[in-house]
This record gives C-alpha cells, sequence and structure tokens, in this order.
C-alpha cells in the first residue's frame, strides 16, 4: 500500500473537490524545486496538465499539515497563477487544495503521486498550445523518461 512508503505516512486523503463537482480542465502546475522525486529535471518547472476528477483535495488531520509536505520537501507539484505562484483560488487550482498543492511524494522518492494527469499531455499536439521549443515532445514526456532513469 503506498502509505506504507516511507514518508507517505504524512500524506492528505484526497477527498471530494471544493467546488462539489467533477472538474475537466487545463490547469498549470509547476514543478517544486526542492522534492526527493524524479520531477524537478522537468524540461519546463511550470507546465500545463489536464485534470480530470471529482476528488482531489487534500485533507489533512492537522492545519499545518500541507506546510509540513512542503518542509519535507514531500510536495511535488503546486497549482499556480499565472505569475507562477501557488494558488488555492478557483479555477486555477481546481480542487481548492492547501498551498495549491497537486502532487506528493515519499520520502525517499520512489513513490510519487500527482492530481493532474502528465499522461494525457506528453506530446506537444496535445496540449491546446505549447512553445515551439518543445517540438513534439510535450513538457510531461520527460516525467517518464526521469523516472525511468531515476527508479533504474
Amino acid at each position: 500500500m503506498l502509505r506504507d512508503s516511507a514518508g507517505a505516512d504524512r500524506w492528505p486523503r484526497f477527498v471530494r473537490n471544493r467546488s462539489e463537482q467533477y472538474e475537466a480542465r487545463l490547469s498549470l502546475v509547476q514543478v517544486r524545486g526542492r522534492t526527493r522525486c524524479c520531477l524537478p529535471a522537468c524540461a519546463d518547472p511550470c507546465c500545463p496538465s489536464r485534470w480530470r476528477t471529482a476528488k482531489g483535495l487534500a485533507e489533512f488531520s492537522t492545519h499545518a499539515g500541507a506546510a509540513e509536505l512542503l518542509e519535507h520537501g514531500l510536495v511535488t507539484l503546486q497549482f499556480v497563477d499565472h505569475y507562477e505562484e501557488p494558488t488555492e483560488v478557483y479555477p486555477l487550482n481546481p480542487n481548492g487544495s492547501p498551498l495549491g498543492l497537486a502532487g506528493v511524494c515519499s520520502e525517499d522518492g520512489r513513490v510519487t503521486a500527482v492530481m493532474p494527469h502528465p499522461e494525457r499531455v506528453f506530446r506537444s499536439v496535445q496540449n491546446s498550445w505549447s512553445p515551439k521549443e518543445w517540438g513534439e515532445d510535450g513538457g510531461w514526456l520527460r516525467l517518464f523518461r526521469n523516472a525511468r532513469v531515476f527508479l533504474a
């Protein structure tokens, strides 16, 4: 089970979105620079990602839960605004999670859970827009390549 991984015991429960509805949208997420998983080496620290779910709001047992994850380098992704600042504002943060939480990892970095769906936008043509320098590869393809190298 995921919670048995080192550091996953701090993970929140993921419950119904604050909007109380199914959300399907394109959101901007930022890869946290100080995290223990394979994400920091992604091509672009800020990437658009598809989001489709009714559950994703991070619910912690303590008020400081999200801040503790951030402090220990266990937050992998955060929803950000157009200034690349973490946000809790809807619809930029479609689930309403504290500190814009969109992904977590275990202490050893071998287990990573992300709320958006990077597998749906790994090619640049799958995005509604993309920088020309991406070429055919979307910003999220690097995630899968990095994971293979990180875990090898």
